[in-house]
């Protein structure tokens, strides 16, 4: 087998769930598995969230949903992006509450749940400045009003997303929040009282209170990653995801010698250099190198060299006593020193989300710990 892995800490996914419900307490707790749980592994994470305390799950899509109720996970799932009108059937049969936000996502959600059962608990997102998807809030009573007059529905929630919740001193979270509530108060007029609200992804759980409403979606949170520099160690977040590999061999390169594709880096001096085999296709990103990014080996930070390869990337450990073997970390700890996915994204000029999003599915995920 190839040595190059991801370990998933499901004890760490417990543990940040239980601390994000108890801060945001009485609040639920929603924890936010798409994207195959931000690439950690939608089931097993799926079932530590559950373990730590989380009261609903979410996902992107009804095939999402899907492989949670094939796993045998039984608590609600609410899909975050209103279906197709040709897969309402599918949501349906499996059980999940669905997003609804326009008038034709309405009427196929009727029709799926027009089978004679009890009325499908349904949602309603309402767009309030992050301009994704969602009905604008003037639209929100002819909305939820289409919704209750099919007796096959359920209006069960009401709910926005707030686009700038990281950044705690943006004001925008304010104007949002007061564009849902102008929203809820027009929908109370009319007598249509949803039994849930909620408006905070994991920075809005974090860090504004008035976000929390009656539910909280936690994504990045859960798995122990801050959703940005200006919350790092607002709560005790512990990271779940390690991502590992090993020296497969060693080489010394010569003055003025090149590596990788197209020589981009040269040798100043005799430089000993190790070949790791992990690389773009596996999502660590071809410029990781050129951009500054390094890996632990022995403990120490290494520089990757050059551009990483699809299969490959070469680090300087001229500084150390490496040997073919040799355990190399792009994230985690290695001794006394650690590198996170946040580090990771300052280098590359993004965020965390993206980089354990872009772990490719040929790394083999190694889930650890957890309630059995």
């Amino acid at each position: 087998m190839r040595p190059t892995w991801a370990t998933v800490d499901l004890d760490a996914i417990e543990h940040n769930v239980r601390v994000l419900r108890a801060h945001v307490a009485p609040a639920a707790l929603c924890a936010v598995v798409k994207a195959n749980a931000y690439g950690h592994g939608a089931v097993p994470v799926a079932r530590a969230a559950l373990a730590g305390g989380a009261d609903w799950l979410a996902v992107a899509f009804v095939d999402e949903g899907r492989e949670l109720r094939a796993a045998g996970i039984t608590a609600p799932v609410l899909v975050l992006s209103e279906p197709r009108p040709a897969e309402m059937v599918a949501a349906r049969a499996a059980g999940l509450r669905v997003t609804l936000y326009s008038a034709a996502g309405i009427a196929a959600a009727a029709a799926a749940a027009s089978d004679g059962g009890a009325p499908w608990p349904v949602q309603l997102k309402v767009d309030t400045g992050m301009h994704r998807v969602g009905c604008a809030p003037d639209e929100a009573v002819d909305r939820a009003a289409t919704i209750v007059e099919h007796a096959s529905l359920a209006l069960e929630g009401v709910w926005t997303h707030c686009a700038v919740a990281d950044d705690p001193d943006d004001p925008f979270t304010v104007a949002q929040l007061a564009r849902l509530d102008d929203a809820l108060a027009a929908l109370e007029a009319r007598g249509l009282r949803p039994s849930m609200v909620h408006a905070a992804n994991s920075a809005g759980a974090i860090a504004h209170e008035d976000a929390r409403r009656s539910m909280v979606r936690a994504g990045i949170a859960i798995y122990g990653i801050a959703p940005s520099t200006a919350l790092e160690g607002a709560v005790d977040l512990r990271p779940a995801l390690a991502l590992r590999s090993e020296v497969v061999h060693v080489q010394e390169i010569a003055t003025g010698e090149g590596v990788s594709y197209g020589r981009r880096w040269r040798a100043a001096r005799p430089t000993r250099v190790a070949t790791v085999p992990i690389g773009y296709a596996d999502g660590v990103r071809r410029s990781y190198g050129l951009d500054g990014g390094t890996v632990l080996v022995r403990g120490v930070r290494c520089p990757v060299l050059g551009v990483v390869t699809m299969d490959q990337m070469l680090v300087d450990v001229d500084a150390i006593d490496v040997a073919v073997g040799d355990e190399v970390v792009v994230i985690g700890e290695q001794g006394a020193a650690r590198v996170t996915a946040n580090d990771v994204a300052e280098v590359l000029g993004t965020i965390g989300y993206e980089v354990t999003c872009a772990i490719s599915g040929r790394v083999p995920r190694r889930h650890v710990g957890g309630t059995p």
